[in-house]
């Protein structure tokens, strides 16, 4: 029925809005586990699909904190022009390991993210 895939990308897009707005994420985190787990796509489609979307996000996003003062443009640039050159390298890897290897290495990575952000220090 395509109206609970709408339903369910319309689901996924606002939890990915939140998140961002909220904590400055992307909204990759939400977006790739759920583009799999809740509207069946491959990990590659769906981390195409996720950055698609963060393009949209991130852009609304950055403008609505800018309308508070919450950007630095120059730092966000000089943050941003050096990611290029990381997103380049990632995608070219993406492209050589195995889905399941890159599910692991996502699901490793938000595991050492969670556990850094609930020790304190």
């Amino acid at each position: 029925m395509p109206w609970r895939r709408t339903l369910r990308l319309a689901a996924i897009g606002t939890g990915a809005g939140l998140l961002s707005g909220l904590f400055g994420v992307g909204g990759g985190v939400l977006i790739v586990p759920l583009l799999v787990l809740w509207c069946g796509f491959g990990t590659r489609l769906a981390t195409g699909t996720s950055l698609a979307a963060i393009v949209v996000i991130a852009s609304v996003a950055a403008a609505v904190h800018g309308a508070y003062g919450n950007v630095h443009l120059q730092e966000g640039v000089l943050v941003g022009i050096p990611a290029v050159a990381g997103v380049l390298i990632g995608t070219e890897l993406q492209q050589r390991i195995t889905t399941k290897a890159i599910s692991l290495i996502f699901a490793a990575m938000l595991a050492v993210v969670a556990v850094d952000l609930l020790i304190p220090g």
